[in-house]
């Protein structure tokens, strides 16, 4: 009999299970940040520049680590007018968030432009390409972005198949309610990512945390299409004036997630006004607090929250959530961090 037959045996190996699952989440929640406009703003003219509370020039990243992030996310469009969120342009941000020892979540459009529930484009390589094609063009394009950074000593954490796909992808073969085929491109995705990184979580993410009937349309359609995924991804910019009661849904959401679908969940995005630094950090605070909370009870785990674009000088490409001033200090917000 050999020892693991034997209830001695049994005991040790539920223990050594028990280790290597908590081991999966050793290193905390991630308080992240999207910081993909970096280069752009850097090449701006003037270039936008960030500065500690000593009004001393340093890097971004830095600045965020200083008040406690620990996780970067970059967007990936696939051919980008001007280049920005491109392979190359992403792996200079992600080598400089790897050297301040940053996790790193890579945000995959599958377009050559913003897409969200409103417009998913498909890039124009792809154009006219069969659901066959388009399978393989997802499948190439994250192999090819997640090799390169591999290649280029970059280790990748989470990887988000699609962004904001409420209403699917890759329109129009990819539009829901056709999850069939949507189903299909997410598998593309997610096979990619662990031929290259097999430990990486694949993040599925939709707008609007808040929307838990939403939520379960979604994720029960895409789990019946054979769907794959490891964790569910939710935006959250809650109103001002209201934050406390959309926090509490993003809750109750990411509860139920848990429950339903057995998924971590992590809040991919989320912004407040930049001129109310005070309530945005009371709402962080208060979100990290319930995350807390759902993780002692739950195996599953709320992985992190990011916050989305806090380099953003007030007003810049029209964005006004993020978390510096105009002269690129930290507002209050992110000491929730």
């Amino acid at each position: 009999m050999s020892v693991f037959q034997s209830g001695y045996g049994r005991v040790l190996l539920v223990l050594l299970l028990s280790v290597l699952s908590a081991g999966a989440y050793a290193q905390g929640i991630a308080k992240g940040a999207d910081v993909s406009w970096l280069n752009q703003q850097a090449a701006n003219n003037p270039p936008q520049v960030f500065r500690d509370a000593s009004n001393k020039t340093t890097d971004f990243i830095k600045l965020f680590k200083d008040v406690g992030g620990n996780a970067i996310r970059l967007r990936v469009w696939v051919n980008p007018s001007g280049g920005w969120n491109d392979g190359r342009d992403t792996l200079d941000k992600a080598k400089r968030a790897a050297a301040q020892g940053m996790r790193i979540m890579i945000d995959f459009h599958y377009s050559d432009s913003w897409a969200d529930p409103g417009k998913q484009t498909k890039p124009a390589a792809w154009a006219g390409h069969s659901v066959a094609q388009l399978n393989t063009d997802v499948y190439s394009h994250t192999q090819g972005i997640l090799k390169y950074l591999k290649d280029n000593g970059v280790t990748v954490t989470w990887v988000q198949v699609g962004n904001e796909i409420n209403s699917g992808m890759l329109w129009n073969e990819g539009k829901t309610p056709n999850f069939a085929t949507l189903g299909q491109f997410i598998n593309s995705g997610y096979n990619a990512t662990k031929a290259v990184y097999p430990n990486a979580k694949v993040v599925v993410h939709l707008a609007n945390g808040y929307d838990n009937a939403n939520f379960r349309w979604f994720f029960d359609n895409l789990r019946s299409a054979g769907g794959k995924w490891d964790v569910i991804g939710m935006s959250h910019y809650p109103p001002v004036g209201s934050w406390q009661d959309y926090n509490s849904r993003l809750d109750t959401n990411m509860r139920d997630m848990i429950a339903r679908y057995g998924s971590d969940v992590v809040v991919a995005e989320v912004g407040m006004d930049w001129q109310q630094a005070a309530t945005t950090r009371a709402m962080l605070s208060n979100l990290l607090s319930r995350s807390d909370a759902i993780n002692k009870t739950h195996s599953k785990q709320v992985l992190g929250v990011f916050y989305w674009e806090p380099n953003a000088y007030p007003g810049w490409q029209g964005y006004t959530m993020g978390a510096v001033n105009n002269n690129g200090q930290l507002t209050e917000a992110l000491q929730a961090f």
